[in-house]
C-alpha cells in the first residue's frame, strides 16, 4: 500500500487541533483519570499524530471524550464571558435603536417592547448556557447508536430504514 492509498479519506490534524489534544490529556492528568506515565505516553502520541482520527482515539475512554476538561480551562472560561459581552452589548445597542425609532415614530404604545423582549430572553439563554455546563450538558448529536457521522467522512446518516410497515420505527442495528 502506497502512502496515498494509507491517507486516502483521512483528514489531517493541525497544530491547533493537536494543541487541543494535549490540554485535554493535562487536564485529565491533572484530575487524576490519568497516570503520569500513561499520560505522558498519550501527548507523544497526540504530538506526532498525523491524522486526525489518530487524534480521536487517544480519548475516547475520558469521560465526555475530554470536552469537559477543555471547556473548563481558563481560556475557555474567558471566551465564554467575552462572547457574553459581546451579545449583552449587541442586545443594548439594537434596544437603543429600537427606542430611538420608537421616540422618533412618536406613537403612544411603546412597541419596541416586543423584540425586545426576545432579545434579553435569548441574552437570558445564552447567560443560563454558559452558566449551566453549554454543551457538555447535552453533548452534540451523536447519530444513531451513538456514531459520530463524522467519524465515516460522510455527511450522510447511513441508517437503513427496517421497512417492517410501521411508520419509521427504529434503526436495523447493524452498525
Amino acid at each position: 500500500m502506497t502512502a496515498t492509498e494509507a491517507g486516502a479519506g483521512r483528514v489531517r490534524a493541525s497544530d491547533v487541533e493537536r494543541e487541543q489534544m494535549a490540554t485535554i490529556l493535562r487536564a485529565a492528568m491533572s484530575e487524576g483519570r490519568l497516570d503520569l506515565a500513561e499520560g505522558e505516553e498519550r501527548l507523544a502520541k497526540a504530538y506526532a499524530a498525523t491524522y486526525r482520527d489518530e487524534l480521536r482515539g487517544l480519548v475516547t475512554d475520558l469521560p465526555d471524550g475530554g470536552r469537559r476538561a477543555l471547556a473548563d480551562t481558563p481560556e475557555a472560561r474567558t471566551m465564554a464571558r467575552w462572547a457574553l459581552r459581546r451579545h449583552f452589548s449587541g442586545v443594548v445597542v439594537v434596544g437603543a435603536i429600537l427606542v430611538g425609532l420608537w421616540v422618533l415614530s412618536g406613537v403612544a404604545f411603546f412597541w419596541p417592547i416586543i423584540p425586545l423582549a426576545f432579545l434579553f430572553l435569548g441574552l437570558a439563554k445564552h447567560a443560563s448556557w454558559h452558566r449551566h455546563g453549554g454543551y457538555r450538558q447535552y453533548g452534540d448529536w451523536r447519530g444513531p447508536r451513538g456514531r459520530d457521522w463524522r467519524d465515516r467522512g460522510d455527511w450522510r446518516v447511513e441508517a437503513e430504514y427496517r421497512g417492517s410497515g410501521s411508520c419509521g420505527r427504529g434503526y436495523r442495528d447493524g452498525w
